[in-house]
């Protein structure tokens, strides 16, 4: 046979598989049916590299290793390891650790991506590299997470990848632009030419019959008529009837299988249940050594290749790998895995899972040892493989508290981190079979009960059950981490009475995070003061940590102190692993945060389309109970913008879901953004009615953290009722609470709630503190409305002129916004002051900036900072910043680092 006749009729493909992988930095996905002949073509591509000097690096998918975290990298970089060795040290050890060759804490996803993404760029400079990828989808999903982040970054690199799928299948890269070509089967005189060149004695009509029933599929065109006697390939004996051609090619697969010898089919047996494609892994588990004539009967027979100068050794087919496994008894499976372990003792989680398959019995040391594989998977982010492992843990415990213990874990990952709620169900009956109720398995009832309509009052005496009963467990951080959420959702006062007596018997032990929650997320006009000196300390701990669910529980205790913009790398680094894969209720908890800080810093339409996400993922993962987190921007957007429809029937919505539920802060939030589109409509009365079922007027509820978002609201609506007793006496519950201590927007608030209640000296003096606030910038839909109730105020004094500065700085944001109701407002104001508000021209938008706006952008973007600019053209650094506050929306930007683009983008 030639050494290429498999590409038979693959000439067209090859030129257009070439066209695609054009260039030293592309990548590009190969898909067909299975046994189409992806792989004959990967070869193929990789001969072809090889031969123009490229080096040429491989993986090849398993099933048994796709649970294994960066079994993948481990087969493709070992050979270029050496290389590792002139990397810096952070990503020097992030790779050895990852892919097994050194000690150490695990490293997170991010960490490893640039590591291998340095390495390959390294290795790259002496001659061009392709990778090819065999069988995406058995590949792990963290060295999928990781490849798709190479793949994305390929420019420049002279790094190639191509990589192969089975059409259809789950598992390839979280790259939507990467090119695809899928490998179609081979036409009716290709096929035939195929299998006259293999098997020219072939009768014809026995011919036809293989062409039928192969349909263009490449390995059942080699692979069929090898199974046939001599009699029947020469027509002299009936063929069986027409079978489906997968059931035929296993049936092929497996006699073949268990024609070889007991030694060769250990061997096979080896090589299927290790994985990696590594010929001296198996040599040695063997005890075989460098002596390859065992493997002959299998190469002779097409089911495998070896190649010795690579020491590769691989499947001409995934099929044939899995025939080999399930043809095997179970007492040489167990040996088998038994013998990987034992030359694998340097991979302490490859170890851990072959010594799980090799007991027989349970085993708590092998257990354990799968149990911190678990561990390293969920430091990882691997949440799902965290669960199969501690699942298997659970499997092979001895009967008793270690076996519910596992299996509860697993059920609590599954429920609260990887999404997968109906496996944590059965997960979670299995713990309570096994043994007494933990902490774990509660927290998991707790997660399960609320996403299938429970309500919080069953959940919060589940928890608080639980803690009780056993305040030693190792799980506690976890259940006070899940019974501060079911506190919050209540919105009930009594309900952290348990919480903070949990609290305060073990803080010392507890995380930086809880502790910082307990006093931000309860009832932070009270108690939030205090945790502002820690405060930096976790935004600093965001930017290192590498679990999501630590990330994710940074940004819940700094969310009260208005902090999130502080910790939105990270929680970006949550939500790019929950879209290539990672755990769905992570992927939510991140995306809300991350759609609460683009509405407060008015990224309104990346906002929305947060949002927007974070509902498909509320549907799509079965996390229905979060889907009001969502609502609750879209009802934000909708009312600020003008849509009240909207507003109000979401707000309805939400309210009829939550009432039952016991969701309280639910409903909270509902009222709050109804109470902003009334505001907004003009519609006081009723907002004034939604604003003081958040909060009575003169008190901030206790344990209703949000009724400070609406503080200005409930002001607002009550001066304008007339109600200015009450609108006094919320301003002075502000003062009292001194919630102008949390951060600069509440002191905006703060301040512009009391200017709406002051006469007009004092509250002119009051506006004009209240926009010189330090960091305001950063909130600019709550400036606007601050400088809009000034430039009315001074309009009703009779300073016509001096309105319209404050006037026409808001309606630019609110035109930036589209935030209409309030832009009808201010140019309502504006025409009162004498000005046309003509629509928004379409010219450049550098003409809408004053001359001395113009200076203050320009050395602005020459990197001078506030104070610098103030000493050059003899004025504050207050009105500097106040300059700027008004250059950002009229140029359509939302921080400095942009103005140096906008401005040249406007001449």
């Amino acid at each position: 046979m030639a050494h290429d006749e498999t590409l038979v009729g693959r000439t067209h493909d090859m030129t257009r598989i070439g066209e695609l992988l054009v260039g030293d930095d592309t990548a590009l996905l190969l898909s067909g049916e299975p046994g189409v002949g992806k792989s004959v073509v990967l070869d193929a591509m990789a001969r072809s590299a090889a031969d123009r000097g490229v080096r040429v690096l491989r993986a090849d998918g398993v099933e048994f290793e796709a649970d294994m975290a960066f079994a993948g990298l481990n087969q493709l970089l070992l050979p270029v390891m050496n290389a590792a060795d002139g990397l810096e040290g952070p990503y020097r050890d992030a790779l050895n650790v990852a892919v097994g060759l050194g000690d150490g804490v695990a490293p997170g996803r991010m960490a490893v991506s640039n590591a291998v993404l340095t390495l390959l760029r390294t290795v790259a400079v002496e001659r061009p590299l392709l990778l090819v990828i065999d069988d995406l989808p058995w590949i792990d999903r963290a060295s999928v997470g990781v490849l798709g982040f190479v793949a994305r970054r390929l420019s420049g690199t002279r790094v190639s990848i191509i990589s192969a799928s089975r059409t259809g299948a789950e598992g390839v890269f979280p790259c939507g632009t990467m090119p695809e070509y899928e490998l179609p089967p081979l036409d009716d005189d290709s096929a035939r030419l195929l299998v006259g060149a293999r098997f020219p004695g072939l009768a014809e009509r026995v011919r036809q019959r293989v062409l039928e029933e192969a349909r263009g599929n490449a390995l059942a065109l080699l692979e069929l008529p090898a199974a046939l006697t001599r009699p029947q390939q020469a027509a002299q004996a009936s063929l069986p009837d027409v079978l489906p051609l997968t059931d035929r090619l296993r049936a092929l697969y497996a006699s073949r299988i268990t024609g070889l010898s007991d030694s060769c089919r250990r061997l096979v047996l080896l090589a299927a249940l290790d994985g990696s494609s590594d010929l001296h892994v198996v040599l040695q588990a063997a005890d075989v050594r460098d002596d390859l004539l065992g493997l002959a009967e299998a190469e002779h027979g097409q089911l495998i290749r070896v190649d010795e100068g690579r020491g590769r050794l691989a499947f001409r087919h995934p099929l044939i790998r899995a025939a080999v496994v399930e043809v095997s008894t179970s007492a040489e499976r167990r040996e088998a895995h038994r013998a990987l372990a034992g030359v694998l003792e340097s991979q302490p989680d490859r170890l851990a899972w072959h010594l799980a398959e090799a007991v027989l019995r349970p085993d708590e040391r092998v257990a354990e040892l799968l149990e911190q594989t678990a561990h390293r998977m969920l430091q990882r982010g691997d949440a799902v493989g965290a669960v199969v492992a501690l699942t298997r843990a659970a499997h092979i415990s001895p009967p008793g508290q270690g076996r519910s213990r596992r299996f509860a874990e697993a059920a609590y990952i599954g429920a609260e981190g990887a999404g997968v709620l109906a496996h944590a169900s059965e997960l979670l009956a299995d713990a309570r079979r096994a043994g007494p109720e933990t902490l774990h398995a509660a927290i998991a009832a707790v997660y399960l009960l609320i996403n299938d309509d429970g309500s919080m009052d069953t959940a919060y005496r589940l928890l608080v059950g639980a803690i009780e009963a056993d305040p030693d467990d190792a799980a506690l951080a976890d259940a006070l981490h899940a019974l501060v959420l079911v506190c919050w959702w209540s919105g009930r006062e009594e309900f952290w009475r348990s919480f903070h007596t949990a609290i305060e018997r073990r803080k010392s032990e507890l995380p930086p995070e809880l502790r910082l929650t307990a006093l931000t997320y309860a009832d932070p006009a009270r108690t939030g003061k205090l945790a502002l000196a820690d405060a930096d300390d976790l935004v600093a701990a965001a930017h290192g940590e590498t679990d999501p669910a630590v990330i994710v529980r940074i940004g819940v205790a700094l969310f009260y102190l208005d902090r999130l913009v502080d910790v939105r790398d990270a929680m970006w680094r949550v939500v790019r692993h929950g879209r290539s894969g990672g755990p769905s209720r992570r992927h939510l908890a991140a995306l809300m945060i991350i759609c609460l800080d683009h509405y407060l810093t008015g990224e309104w339409e990346e906002a929305a389309r947060s949002a927007e996400e974070g509902i498909a993922v509320c549907d799509a993962s079965g996390y229905r109970f979060f889907r009001w987190y969502f609502d609750y921007i879209v009802m934000l957007l909708a009312g600020a913008r003008g849509d009240t429809t909207t507003a109000f029937r979401l707000g309805e919505r939400v309210v009829r879901w939550a009432t039952p539920r016991g969701a309280g802060t639910a409903v909270v939030y509902a009222n709050q953004a109804r109470t902003l589109a009334c505001l907004g409509s003009g519609d006081y009365e009723r907002a004034y009615q939604y604003a003081t079922a958040v909060t009575p007027a003169g008190e901030l509820a206790s344990h209703v953290p949000h009724a400070m978002w609406g503080s200005m609201d409930l002001v607002e609506a009550a001066v304008r009722t007339g109600r200015h007793a009450e609108a006094t006496a919320h301003v002075r519950a502000l003062q009292d609470a001194d919630i102008a201590a949390l951060s600069p927007r509440f002191a905006l608030m703060a301040a512009g709630a009391e200017a709406l209640c002051a006469d007009d000296d004092e509250a002119l003096r009051l506006y004009e503190k209240a926009l010189a606030t330090p960091g305001v910038d950063r909130w600019p839909f709550e400036v606007a409305r601050v400088r809009l109730a000034y430039g009315e105020r001074l309009r009703r004094t009779r300073a016509i002129v001096e309105a319209r500065g404050p006037l026409a700085d808001a309606l630019a944001t609110f035109e930036w916004l589209d935030a209409q109701p309030w832009v009808q407002r201010t140019q309502k104001e504006l025409r009162a002051a004498g000005l046309s508000t003509a629509p928004k021209s379409d010219g450049p938008l550098q003409s809408t900036l004053t001359p001395q706006e113009l200076e203050v952008a320009q050395l602005a973007a020459s990197g001078l900072t506030n104070k610098q600019i103030a000493e050059r053209l003899f004025l504050s650094h207050r009105t500097v910043g106040a300059h700027l506050y008004q250059i950002f929306p009229k140029l359509g930007i939302t921080s400095r680092a942009a103005l140096r683009d906008a401005l040249a983008a406007v001449g």
